[in-house]
């Protein structure tokens, strides 16, 4: 499972990490605080890695297969991706590349899109609406894609942009996501009803609908609330919910991005109107 986890500390650890067991994935860090020099060991196969001074957004890349230990003895916050090579392969094999047969070891890494990505996905950590959503599946491609091109060293894929989805396929498509405005719908159960791999389905999505599942999704669902805001006498908290989403704070920041308002002065708006 692709997994993103913020973890952070005002003292850091006493001692070293325990060993993790084995796993084909691959674990990245951005540091979203410094990391003095002398406050951070690691050691990658039983063997000491000089780490230098890690300034604030930069990228580290280990493979857990390489037996990662580490001690950080000064207060950090991280953001750790969990990234599974399966998916990785999926994603190339889908491109028309062979998987990366191995990744780079990176400490201390310039790493700007990662860095972008880290400071996107930030306020979303520990979301409901993000939690099985399809924008964390969207975010896995877009952060998997961008893992093999720089530390697997594939090269960017050349194949010709296939078409839109098939007239049977946008409809059923479409239906599933009216069905499931709370957001209880993977990009996977999509592709796999039209007989598609995901990464293919979502640039056939982008094709056919013009934007990514997700903000289809998110217009759909603010379709929803402005329904509701203009016809009923709903609070703006019971709109939010019936409209699919997880609490006030993110529909009003949804809402506010989709129509450049908040709920509530677009009800007064129209209200004025009417």
């Amino acid at each position: 499972m692709f997994g993103i986890t913020r973890l952070r500390s005002d003292t850091g650890i006493p001692d070293r990490t325990t060993r993790v067991p084995s796993e084909a994935a691959l674990h990245i860090s951005v540091s979203l605080l410094p990391v003095p020099t002398r406050t951070y060991d690691l050691w990658i196969d039983g063997k000491a890695i000089d780490v230098p001074y890690i300034a604030s957004l930069r990228t580290s890349v280990m493979d857990l297969e390489s037996d990662p230990v580490c001690w950080v003895g000064a207060g950090f916050d991280y953001v750790h991706y969990h990234v599974p090579k399966a998916g990785l392969d999926e994603i190339a094999r889908d491109h028309g590349v062979e998987p990366a047969g191995s990744y780079k070891f990176a400490i201390c890494e310039h790493d700007i899109v990662l860095a972008q990505l880290t400071q996107y996905v930030l306020p979303f950590i520990g979301s409901r609406d993000w939690t099985g959503s399809l924008a964390l599946d969207q975010f896995s491609l877009i952060l998997g894609a961008h893992v093999l091109r720089t530390y697997g060293g594939l090269p960017a894929s050349e194949r010709a942009t296939r078409g839109g989805l098939a007239p049977w396929q946008a409809r059923r498509v479409a239906e599933m996501i009216r069905e499931s405005l709370e957001g209880n719908i993977r990009l996977a159960d999509m592709a796999r009803e039209c007989g598609l791999s995901v990464s293919h389905f979502t640039r056939a999505f982008r094709s056919s609908f013009g934007v990514s599942p997700y903000r289809w999704l998110l217009e759909r669902k603010i379709e929803c609330a402005k329904a509701l805001l203009q016809t009923s006498g709903f609070s703006i908290a019971d709109v939010a919910i019936g409209s699919g989403f997880a609490d006030q704070t993110t529909f009003t920041r949804a809402f506010r991005r989709i129509v450049g308002d908040s709920p509530a002065r677009w009800r007064r708006a129209m209200g004025s109107r009417r």
